[in-house]
């Protein structure tokens, strides 16, 4: 199990925009841009399905899921980054998709989510230049 301590928390709390990467079952890929990710605990995240197609059919025939982020600010020359692997599942409903849902429309009021999607952090890479791994 990988577990995302603080570092990576700050990261994903300045991330605008995350990398979701999936594939089909043939092995087709996709890779989306989503704004609505977050931490859901330290082994978790969650994505909400707001306008989904690909990523979903893909997700539900495959769950393997990667998602990166970076925190990137060019004047302070901050270049910090990580990507997460995991398998992905979803929620219809409950208090995950309902909180989820909030979210979202405290942010867009005229999206309407489809679901949300809990990815369980399995590995996790440093994308920062020159990192170990």
């Amino acid at each position: 199990m990988a577990l995302i301590d603080d570092e990576m928390k700050d990261v994903i709390s300045k991330a605008h925009i995350f990398a979701v990467a999936t594939a089909s079952l043939v092995g087709e890929p996709n890779v989306v841009a989503i704004t609505f990710a977050k931490v859901l605990s330290d082994d978790e995240f969650l994505l909400m399905d707001n306008f989904m197609e690909k990523t979903e059919a893909n997700l539900k025939a495959n769950p393997r899921v990667a998602i990166s982020c970076w925190d990137l600010n060019l004047q302070t020359k901050v270049n910090r980054g990580y990507q997460f692997k995991g398998d992905a599942r979803f929620e219809y409903s409950g208090k995950v998709f309902e909180e989820g849902c909030q979210w979202v429309k405290s942010l867009k009021p005229q999206i309407q989510s489809k679901a949300a999607i809990i990815v369980k952090v399995t590995s996790i890479y440093n994308l920062e230049p020159h990192a170990k791994k």
